[in-house]
């Protein structure tokens, strides 16, 4: 199973958004407090749709927290950030990964990245954007590390609703 780690989310639509991306994929999602939202907020949860119910999270007060209760994730903690030096496609994912998102505004503390350089992951774009949208980026990356995994029980054919594909 993929873990979604988002620290400190300010966006409750971001959040939401993500939230039923876990859904879609069986990942499990983990927020890290401060968040700038109670995560029983409406904005939350129509942003999730009503997938929400189906959703496994977790909620930590700090990232201490979070590694103290989940001690496997320090091997296998991937992070996201634009200071990355490798891309995020280039790297082979273990089972059970962990995928961490920084806030909205300023992404993942350096004095946090620091410790993790060797897995710090970049998703490329051009350099005149500062980053992109953090729902979006969690789904690329996400689908990346599903990819590799074979898309695992996941449906990977589907049907029209009123006619019937050619053969």
């Amino acid at each position: 199973m993929v873990n979604i780690v988002l620290l400190e989310p300010e966006m409750p639509a971001n959040t939401g958004n993500i939230g039923r991306t876990c859904v879609a994929t069986g990942a499990r999602l983990h927020l890290i407090e401060p968040m700038g939202f109670k995560i029983n907020e409406k904005s939350v949860k129509r942003a999730g749709l009503d997938y929400w119910q189906h959703l496994d999270v977790t909620v930590y007060d700090c990232f201490s927290d979070f590694l103290a209760k989940n001690p496997d994730a320090r091997d296998r903690l991937y992070m996201a950030t634009t200071k990355a030096k490798h891309v995020y496609s280039e790297v082979a994912y273990p089972e059970d990964c962990y995928l961490m998102f920084g806030k909205e505004s300023a992404g993942i503390p350096e004095e946090i990245l620091i410790d993790y350089e060797d897995t710090c992951i970049r998703i490329p774009m051009l350099e005149s954007i500062r980053s992109l949208n953090l729902s979006n980026s969690a789904a690329i990356v996400l689908y990346e590390v599903l990819r590799q995994q074979g898309f695992r029980q996941m449906e990977l054919e589907g049907e029209l609703h009123r006619l019937k594909w050619k053969e």
